[in-house]
């Protein structure tokens, strides 16, 4: 199973924090101490890593005493973590960790550390599509990239049916059929189509 999924940037500062079973500490300090764990480590060494001090905050042992693991990778100025347990493979995380990563580059054309600032919701959508409750989903890069457009086209269309003040009046089942939008007023009083 997927404890956690966590992006930090170089300086520790974490973009994207994602927690599929309960913590015991702060988040916190939990991302913190994953942030000291990786950061410490030589880009020569493998990308995963056993982490006994993290089941104090996430209190998991397994029946057969197995431990968390932590695999991550980085990409340019980003670190992407996984918290996994011993049920999970770890080079199939590495994988998913691309699949994620390729995913925001579809959606964001090359993303970069102020995508995931400023496009949050996005991001924990994408992240959504391939992981639920700890689990993996999807791991098509198609298939999400797919899903997010067509949940980007749906919000656009209910974006508009929904604001009086939008161009094309909404379609079939729009809230004002029937009513004349403040612009489409204002448009016909300028021509002198509603004009006594």
């Amino acid at each position: 199973m997927i404890h956690a999924v966590l992006i930090f940037n170089t300086s520790g500062v974490p973009r994207l924090t994602k927690f599929y079973t309960p913590l015991q500490q702060s988040a916190e300090n939990l991302t913190q101490k994953i942030f000291s764990l990786i950061s410490s480590r030589s880009a020569t060494l493998c990308n995963f890593l056993d982490a006994p001090e993290l089941e104090s905050f996430l209190n998991q042992k397994d029946a057969d005493g197995e431990k968390l693991r932590v695999v991550y990778r980085n990409y340019a100025t980003l670190y992407f973590v996984f918290v996994v347990d011993a049920a999970e493979s770890e080079l199939g995380i590495l994988d998913l960790i691309q699949v994620f990563v390729e995913s925001l580059d579809r959606a964001f054309e090359n993303v970069c550390e102020l995508d995931l600032v400023f496009h949050f919701d996005e991001v924990h959508h994408i992240l959504s599509e391939i992981i639920q409750g700890g689990l993996v989903l999807e791991t098509n890069v198609e298939e999400i990239d797919h899903a997010v457009q067509t949940a980007a086209k749906a919000r656009k269309e209910s974006f508009a049916s929904a604001n009086p003040l939008s161009l094309g009046g909404g379609g079939v089942g729009s809230r004002s059929s029937g009513l004349q939008t403040p612009l489409g007023w204002l448009t016909g009083r300028l021509t002198g189509v509603g004009a006594r």
